[in-house]
């Protein structure tokens, strides 16, 4: 196992490149923007490379030390890829509202999680004596705190490192974060403040196909982690890869370009608007310490203009 490859190509395609309009950016974020075209800016890909291989070796190391990551995402695109990426990675999620005092309070969400096991006993036991109604009532509790609290009820404490979408929703989760000393990795578009992240990765954090791409590739930084920290302790790694291994991505499977019309996000119409023949950024900047960067990466169609 080894830390996840991935090309200025994948970037492309999955349209990380692709700002908010130039009218909604923070001027803190004009390091990390290549430029704009049709009132649109385009973050600089070259930069992106370098510090999205930076965050997946802090991944990587922080869980072969037995830590634990924390994946947050509550916007509707986000929720569901960052729920599959963390359980198949062996890790912890939020991808439902944040609650106030998730991590500063953590007493306090313990009880709660020590209330849906109770529940859970409850409700799987076949002579318990409740009522229908009872039953329902108390499926009804047990359902709203899973939502909640379901991707953190085995953590056991807080975590040791934080991967979070979308900087602006999630600000009360970066601001606990940082009171308790946790680290954040975090996606940030061009109308986030990256002062306050620690590992800040450059990129579209609206569209499906980009938030995919980044949730698969930290998750299997954590999965080489765990790789690492079992060879540290003399494990017998015989089923490891079948454990915990994403499927393997064929050159043909990645190639498969996706349109970045797909859900580029709730609410926001005009948010990320297409503009024509932009050309890839041609910064030199290797992919890996051992790999130049890829040739002649072909243009990407735009996203639609969203109703």
């Amino acid at each position: 196992m080894a830390l996840p490859d991935f090309s200025m190509r994948q970037l492309l395609e999955a349209g990380v490149h692709f700002g908010h309009q130039t009218g909604r950016w923070n001027p803190k974020m004009k390091p990390y923007i290549f430029g704009d075209r049709s009132n649109i800016h385009i973050i600089d890909l070259g930069q992106t490379v370098p510090l999205l291989s930076r965050a997946l070796q802090v991944v990587s190391d922080t869980v072969a030390r037995g830590g634990r990551v924390l994946f947050v995402g509550t916007k509707r695109q986000a929720s569901e890829i960052i729920a599959d990426s963390a359980k198949r990675s062996a890790q912890y999620y939020v991808n439902s509202r944040w609650l106030g005092g998730m991590m500063t309070n953590w007493k306090t969400i313990s009880n709660s999680i020590q209330r849906l096991r109770k529940l859970d006993e409850i409700l799987n036991s076949e002579g318990s004596g409740y009522s229908k109604k009872e039953r329902l009532t108390l499926e009804r509790e047990r359902e709203k705190l899973d939502k909640a609290l379901g991707g953190i009820r085995d953590m056991g404490g807080t975590p040791d490192l934080m991967f979070i979408i979308d900087t602006n929703k999630e600000k009360i989760a970066i601001e606990e974060a940082k009171r308790l000393g946790i680290p954040v990795v975090a996606i940030i578009d061009t109308n986030c403040d990256p002062d306050s992240i620690d590992f800040p990765i450059p990129g579209n954090d609206d569209a499906s196909r980009a938030i995919s791409l980044y949730c698969d590739l930290i998750a299997r930084a954590a999965i080489d982690g765990i790789g690492r920290q079992q060879r540290a302790s003399g494990r017998d790694l015989g089923a490891s890869p079948e454990s915990f291994a994403l499927e393997d991505q064929s050159d043909g499977e990645s190639a498969k370009v996706v349109k970045i019309s797909e859900d580029v996000g709730a609410g926001d119409a005009n948010n990320h608007r297409s503009y024509q023949d932009f050309p890839p950024p041609t910064r030199s900047v290797p992919v890996r310490p051992a790999e130049a960067k890829p040739q002649g990466a072909p243009p990407v169609k735009p996203p639609k203009n969203k109703g």
